[in-house]
């Protein structure tokens, strides 16, 4: 795992996500490929971005689309770029983090001079997929629906997602009650980035958004945030039953599936400036982590891949000024906060996926992008995000944000 990042930049302001629209809304009919390049060649456009010089591109998704075997080169031709390349990454949850290890990857190597990474997903009208079978009864194919049945079992551990939440509750003996009361405080958070006609959200993301219609040629409505968010309550979640029989985790205290993309770019520390709306910010990668706990015990994998990031990063959990989580489930934090003495009330300030969605392939770049923004409202700082993923996977991204005008500590 790469240790010195010292090299790679994160120009401020070169980075951007949709709104995040529950599954079967409006982003349903949107091919995720296509929608993505599309958002991207709008922002650069709209932001200046010098688009001819990205010599390097990768693009993270997890749900298959129309000819999304085409990947790199079909994006970034569409986006504006026909001659940028690069890989096509899946790593379910982790797909966002994992993309931007590619990326600064790539940097350090010498091969890339500015990366652009973009993620996308639809879950919304998930291909179903026909397995040849010639042993089949008649030679009947096996069918998949790529989204519900891996929602529904994982083929290793053989259980559900939710199952794993269970696991945890169980073990480190989390109550509903005790989940109920960090989610109004998520919910609470998440509040804060619409205050003030969504000033938070704004810092990144365009607002309102017009959306398109499926042939990208007209506007088809627009939103004004992210879609299909309920209201979060005391007293309507304490009405809430488990999702599965004597356990303790109900529909507020996980994530609903979503659709849509987020896009950033890396570069060479002194190509930043040709990216940046704010050249005297810096902001800087400073390690990656990735974990796999025990079987069937996904949300407790952040904390063994957040520790391993901050070590590559020589730092200690003391010296992190914010946390911010993709959370399935409420449990998550939870556990990370048992584990690592972290406030769980201090974390993910202004939303997080438990609250706004999981579109899967770019909730954790959203999260990320998040994270910078609160780092530099707060006048700078070191960051940790941290996400599981399927598999009982995780990984974690430490990143610096500081004057540019001082030394990288």
């Amino acid at each position: 795992m790469m240790t010195d990042l010292s090299a790679v930049r994160i120009p401020y302001g070169a980075y951007w996500s949709t709104p995040f629209s529950r599954w079967q809304m409006s982003f349903a009919n949107l091919h995720s490929v296509k929608f993505a390049a599309d958002t991207a060649k709008k922002v650069f456009a709209a932001k200046q971005f010098p688009i001819d010089r990205i010599d390097h591109a990768v693009l993270g998704m997890t749900v298959p689309q129309d000819k999304s075997f085409w990947g790199v080169p079909w994006l970034m031709s569409v986006a504006g770029a026909p001659a940028v390349t690069g890989p096509t990454i899946s790593q379910a949850c982790a797909t966002s983090a994992r993309c931007l290890a590619t990326s600064a990857g790539e940097i350090m190597a010498g091969n890339a001079t500015a990366s652009l990474t973009v993620t996308c997903d639809r879950t919304s009208n998930s291909p179903v997929v026909l397995y040849p079978n010639p042993r089949g009864p008649s030679g009947a194919p096996a069918v998949e629906n790529w989204v519900l049945d891996n929602f529904k079992e994982d083929p290793n551990a053989r259980c559900a997602m939710v199952d794993t939440a269970e696991n945890c509750a169980r073990d480190w003996q989390i109550s509903t009650a005790e989940q109920h009361d960090l989610v109004a405080r998520r919910y609470e958070q998440y509040l804060d980035a619409l205050a003030n006609d969504g000033a938070f959200q704004k810092r990144y993301m365009t607002l309102p958004f017009s959306v398109p219609d499926p042939q990208f040629r007209k506007e088809a409505g627009t939103l004004i945030a992210d879609e299909g968010i309920h209201p979060t309550t005391a007293d309507g979640l304490a009405k809430l039953k488990p999702v599965v029989k004597g356990g303790t985790v109900t529909y507020g205290g996980q994530t609903h599936p979503a659709d849509g993309n987020a896009g950033i770019v890396l570069t060479m520390a002194d190509c930043a400036k040709e990216f940046s709306s704010e050249p005297n910010i810096a902001i800087t990668l400073r390690g990656f982590g990735q974990a796999r706990e025990r079987l069937a015990y996904m949300p407790a994998a952040p904390v063994k891949a957040a520790k391993r990031a901050l070590e590559r990063a020589e730092l200690s959990i003391d010296k992190v000024d914010a946390f911010k989580s993709h959370n399935p489930f409420i449990v998550n934090d939870l556990v990370f906060a048992r584990e690592t003495g972290v406030d769980p009330n201090t974390m993910n300030n202004f939303g997080c996926s438990l609250i706004y969605g999981h579109p899967q392939g770019p909730t954790g770049l959203r999260i990320i992008i998040e994270l910078i923004e609160e780092l530099v409202m707060k006048g700078g700082g070191i960051g940790l995000f941290h996400g599981c993923a399927a598999g009982d996977t995780a990984m974690a991204v430490v990143l610096d944000v500081r004057d540019a005008r001082s030394s990288v500590s």
